[in-house]
């Protein structure tokens, strides 16, 4: 039986995906699926000044976690240059943050072609070999120009982009060429799917028939895949959490208000700004809501060393400072905004118990915030979802409150909407949202990847 390798960035450390702070959406919806025998191979988060090129290996409950080391230039070229400062922006369509050098670009393929020379060691002939997100673009052709024949799969989990948009990056085509060099190649919706079928109609010189992609000697087949969460277990993790000292306290300093909240990393892409301006015109516009609600920001730092997020960061520090000295009264500060990481089981409880999840990014692959909000409520007293169209979760909970997230006044609106909704129609909503999220699984995301995989 082939033995699946997943490849990532960054790789969890054993049991990092059950709800540790330090879990991302990929670990958690991954964590599960794992079986004995499963190799997980990347980059360890360390930086050194001389890496040995040797993977670390750690076993944990039957799978190897392998991981190497970067090097100071390698990081800033690979991590801080291009990945993060030229694809991020440019899949999250923001042009005019991207920052393009020749020797970034350099640099990520050189990264790539040594994770492939470090990775193919380990590697046995029937390997199945799962390559995840923006970092990793290259490592599948850096594998074949090295002899792997085997089964190749990559996942993007963030947006891809149409190809007015793509062509803005001088190496566009060398990356399309690149994503051909694996056997399947998955999205989150449809609407990326179909971009990226465009852009290798245009850019690679490839035919395209139906959702393959013909190329020397392979056949691509690009799907789309959106990711899920353990629905059931997220929602047993939050009725449970909603009891605990924690959640407690919370509820006793909200003194009867109404909470939403918002929970991600501190990043552009998640539209801060946006939201902040939003609930200051909701606070503005509709002053009977003073009093009723509190808004809990929790947005974890990240890429500190990138300085448009140092910058995001300064400009959130002083619109919080600004509404809270506009709006504040002694007994009640309508903004509370952190910047620490919050375990999963701690937001599980505080998402059981808000009134709103504001959920508003200006561009995102799916959000999954969004989806283990649905599954943590109620569905007896369930609170109401506000979300972007621009998530890729939008295509699939298509009961929430959707927003232009853009629009500040449409976020302040659609907050005194959720505020003033009733018990019915929240009930409706939350049995449908309730529906999507526990159908499209975290299961049902890798299953259906690694049978495409397996060529069923």
């Amino acid at each position: 039986m082939a033995r699946l390798v997943i490849v990532s960035n960054r790789v969890p450390p054993p049991r990092a995906g059950r709800g540790g702070a330090s879990a991302g959406g990929l670990a958690v919806a991954l964590q599960s699926f794992v079986a004995p025998g499963t190799l997980w191979f990347g980059w360890s988060g360390r930086v050194v000044d001389k890496p040995s090129g040797k993977p670390r290996v750690v076993e944990g409950q039957g799978v190897s976690y392998a991981t190497i080391d970067l090097g100071s230039d390698d990081y800033d070229r690979f991590y801080v240059g291009f990945a993060n400062s030229s694809l991020w922006p440019l899949l999250h369509f923001r042009l005019g943050l991207m920052r393009y050098r020749r020797e970034d670009f350099e640099g990520y393929l050189a990264v790539n072609a040594g994770f492939a020379d470090v990775l193919l060691k380990m590697l046995r002939p029937d390997d199945m070999v799962w390559v995840h997100d923006y970092h990793l673009i290259p490592l599948a052709a850096a594998m074949r120009e090295r002899g792997f024949t085997g089964r190749i799969g990559f996942f993007l989990h963030i947006p891809f982009v149409p190809a007015s948009v793509l062509e803005a990056l001088p190496p566009a085509r060398d990356l399309l060429l690149a994503l051909c060099a694996h056997d399947v190649v998955g999205f989150q919706t449809q609407t990326h799917l179909s971009d990226f079928l465009d852009c290798a109609r245009r850019f690679s010189g490839f035919a395209v028939e139906g959702q393959e992609v013909v190329t020397n000697g392979r056949r691509v087949r690009a799907i789309a895949d959106p990711i899920g969460i353990d629905a059931q277990g997220f929602a047993r993790v939050a009725a449970r959490a909603a009891g605990t000292a924690y959640i407690q306290r919370v509820r006793e300093s909200l003194l009867g208000r109404s909470l939403a909240i918002s929970a991600e990393r501190l990043d552009y892409s998640k539209g801060l700004p946006n939201r902040f301006e939003g609930f200051a015109r909701l606070l503005a516009r509709f002053p009977q809501h003073h009093r009723k609600i509190s808004l809990l920001q929790i947005a974890a730092r990240s890429r500190e060393d990138v300085a448009e997020y140092q910058a995001l960061r300064r400009e959130l520090d002083r619109l919080a400072g600004d509404i809270n000295g506009r709006f504040s009264q002694f007994d009640w500060m309508p903004l509370r905004y952190m910047t620490q990481t919050v375990a999963r089981t701690k937001l599980a409880g505080l998402f059981r118990i808000a009134h709103i999840g504001l959920v508003t990014p200006l561009r995102d692959g799916m959000n999954l915030v969004a989806k283990e909000f649905v599954a943590a409520q109620d569905p007896a007293d369930p609170g109401v979802l506000i979300l972007s169209q621009f998530a890729g979760a939008a295509e699939e909970l298509t009961h929430a409150v959707m927003v232009n997230p853009y629009d500040p006044d449409a976020i302040a609106e659609a907050m005194s909407t959720a505020l003033e909704m009733s018990l019915e129609e929240r009930q409706e909503r939350h049995a449908v949202l309730r529906r999507a999220v526990f159908d499209v699984t975290a299961a049902r995301y890798c299953n259906v990847f690694v049978d495409a995989l397996k060529g069923h």
